[in-house]
């Protein structure tokens, strides 16, 4: 017998078992990579980032489903980008559109945050990640992630506001207050910048707070920052910075007889009746005003000076501080 077939048997079980060998690795990747995708479908979910593409020069748009879900459209729907584009906030749009282009003319990506309004109107910020591919120099697509940043972009803007804004009354608070003052010292160095500063405290506060509780103290607040709000029309801040005490910068273009003339005003308003819980709590407001003639770091200092010379007059008035180191007799 020839030993030909016998060596023929023997490579063609050799190659069968060598195929078979392939073939189970290639199974157990098959495997892996499954597992692999699941694992990163649930990812996504979870991080609610998905992967785009669009084709270039057709605008051909392909999206997982994490994409479709963060505009709120059914997955495997088809994809048209203009109608995709209308969901951006105009000045997103127009920003989106000025990057995608100079990254398609450059061969380059870009990274952006976007404000949408999904198809069932839900306001909405993702994030967008792009980089286009190229074939012999010529872009043919530019693919990346978008990322649903929603709550993040709130809790931002929330800790942005805490920083910056009374929680109680929506005011400015102490520390906005002090740059805003900083700021204008600093808008005219060297030169008068002009203005005024006016700090206020509510006379007959705390009884209230006392005899007729905190919610109703609350409300109170909240009345006089309202009534504040409506009468300073045109001020650089007005703000809240301590438990009931309010200040208000004014600019150069307040002169003296419209400072002084806003400070009587504001100590009208306050003194009006008001009504809170069937209770009718009574206010006042004592206010002291500091001209801001060189900005000096005691402007506070002197309205404070002045602000006490109000109450020793007897409360629900106003005083201007003079830096002859006399008061103004002026009062409401």
């Amino acid at each position: 017998m020839s030993d030909v077939p016998l060596l023929e048997s023997a490579v063609i079980a050799r190659l069968k078992a060598e195929l078979q060998a392939k073939e189970s690795i290639i199974r157990d990747q098959a495997t892996a990579l499954e597992h692999s995708r699941k694992i990163f479908a649930r990812a996504s979910v979870a991080a609610r980032i998905g992967v785009w593409e669009c084709s270039l020069p057709d605008e051909t748009l392909h999206w997982t489903d994490v994409v479709y879900d963060i505009f709120d459209l059914p997955r495997g729907s088809n994809l048209h980008r203009n109608e995709i584009v209308e969901c951006y906030a105009e000045n997103t749009a127009k920003e989106l559109q000025r990057r995608r282009k100079r990254a398609i003319e450059d061969r380059s990506g870009f990274e952006m945050d976007a404000e949408i309004i999904t198809v069932q109107g839900n306001r909405r910020w993702i994030r967008i990640t792009a980089t286009v591919e190229s074939e012999n120099g010529v872009p043919v697509r530019i693919f990346g992630m978008k990322q649903d940043i929603t709550e993040q972009k709130i809790l931002l803007d929330r800790t942005r506001y805490l920083a910056d804004f009374d929680l109680l009354t929506g005011l400015a608070n102490r520390s906005q207050f002090q740059m805003r003052l900083a700021d204008l010292c600093e808008l005219d160095a060297g030169e008068n910048p002009g203005g005024a500063l006016l700090l206020i405290d509510l006379d007959g506060f705390k009884s209230i707070n006392d005899s007729l509780g905190h919610p109703v103290g609350d409300e109170c607040l909240k009345e006089v920052a309202n009534r504040l709000l409506a009468l300073c029309h045109g001020t650089e801040v007005v703000a809240r910075i301590g438990g009931d005490e309010f200040a208000i910068l004014l600019g150069s273009q307040f002169g003296e007889d419209a400072i002084t003339d806003l400070a009587q005003q504001i100590v009208g308003s306050l003194s009006k009746p008001l009504e809170f819980f069937g209770q009718s709590p009574k206010l006042g407001a004592s206010v002291g005003i500091a001209l801001i003639d060189d900005c000096v770091p005691s402007v506070v200092k002197n309205a404070d000076t002045a602000l006490y010379a109000a109450k020793a007059a007897g409360r629900n008035t106003f005083r201007v501080f003079c830096p002859t180191g006399t008061l103004d007799e002026e009062a409401a």
